[in-house]
């Protein structure tokens, strides 16, 4: 009987080892494919991170120039409304001018028209 008992405690004994056994290589395949999870996970996180930092960076950038751009515009709306002032006072003064000279032009001639009356009557 005792042999038989022994016998079968030691054939338990073999299947708990066994099973344990297996229950540990479970555990270490786990725990690596659980590592390699995680891994994968931290070096995305990492690369999302300096992705989104990145963005920002160039978010920040463009905001800039944008502020830039719009003070270049302001500026050179400016400069062309005073453009456009500056030559309609040119255009006005030339107007002017031209003015002028047509009516020295034709006091002249007829200082030369009453010259040459003169000169006939003399």
């Amino acid at each position: 009987h005792s042999s038989g008992i022994v016998d079968v405690l030691e054939d338990m004994k073999e299947k708990a080892e066994a099973s344990l056994n297996d229950l540990r290589k479970e555990e270490t395949n786990s725990k690596h494919n659980f590592e390699m999870l995680k891994q994968s996970l931290d070096d995305q996180m990492t690369a999302d991170t300096k992705d989104m930092e990145d963005e920002k960076a160039a978010r920040a950038e463009a905001a800039e120039g944008k502020a830039t751009a719009e003070g270049d515009l302001e500026e050179t709306v400016k400069l062309l409304k005073n453009t456009k002032d500056d030559l309609a006072k040119a255009s006005a003064t030339c107007m002017q001018v031209a003015a002028d000279h047509q009516a020295t032009v034709k006091a002249r001639n007829e200082e030369l028209k009453a010259i040459a009356t003169a000169t006939k009557i003399l």
